[in-house]
């Protein structure tokens, strides 16, 4: 299973989730959030790491011409789309995307379901809340292409291997305050997400 540890605002956390395996890092240009970060820190962070990491740029209501702007000039891989869009919107937009379905009950979970896309609980705050998602919703479901988010930490996360999912995404479990890493808890959540 995949991790990604989003939220990250230094380069010390960013190094330390990759020396633990992380295969994503997530950067979170909305300037509401605990955990923003502008673009060019986020690039001078970026510069610093070693090849083959994905890196996730989070956006909220923003046009495609701005993402792909904010993305070309940190140099983000993939644009992650936190806000109610449609397919054509994500094609609009000039990099691989990953949007994000704020589950507010099962029937959600069928959308983007041909690509691959991110399912957090819903919340008005746009993620890194804790809030959980009931996991009974996706029995039967094929998880292949789905990356978990919401209230995962380093104890329950092994919990989710079960279903399959392509991966996880974590914030808010793997901090010590808001917009700062616990090393051990990422160490640890790494660990748990990809033992067998």
């Amino acid at each position: 299973m995949r991790v990604k540890i989003c939220g990250i605002t230094n380069l010390k956390d960013a190094l330390h989730a990759v020396e633990c395996g992380a295969d994503a890092l997530g950067f979170v240009f909305y300037d509401k959030s605990p955990r923003y970060i502008t673009p060019a820190e986020a690039k001078k962070i970026i510069d610093k790491l070693p090849p083959f990491v994905e890196r996730v740029g989070l956006f909220v209501n923003e046009g495609s011409e701005t993402i792909d702007t904010v993305c070309r000039y940190s140099d983000i891989s993939r644009a992650q789309i936190h806000f109610e869009v449609d397919e054509v919107s994500l094609d609009a937009i000039g990099l691989q995307t990953l949007a994000v379905v704020r589950a507010k009950g099962p029937e959600d979970l069928m959308k983007f379901k041909e690509r691959y896309h991110l399912v957090d609980a819903y919340s008005e705050a746009y993620g890194g809340t804790g809030k959980r998602l009931n996991l009974e919703w996706f029995d039967g479901v094929d998880c292949s292409k789905i990356i978990l988010a919401g209230g995962l930490t380093p104890q329950n996360v092994g919990q989710v291997r079960q279903f399959g999912f392509y991966g996880v995404d974590v914030s808010s479990g793997v901090e010590w305050i808001k917009g700062k890493k616990d090393p051990k808890k990422v160490e640890q959540f790494i660990r748990n997400a990809k033992s067998l």
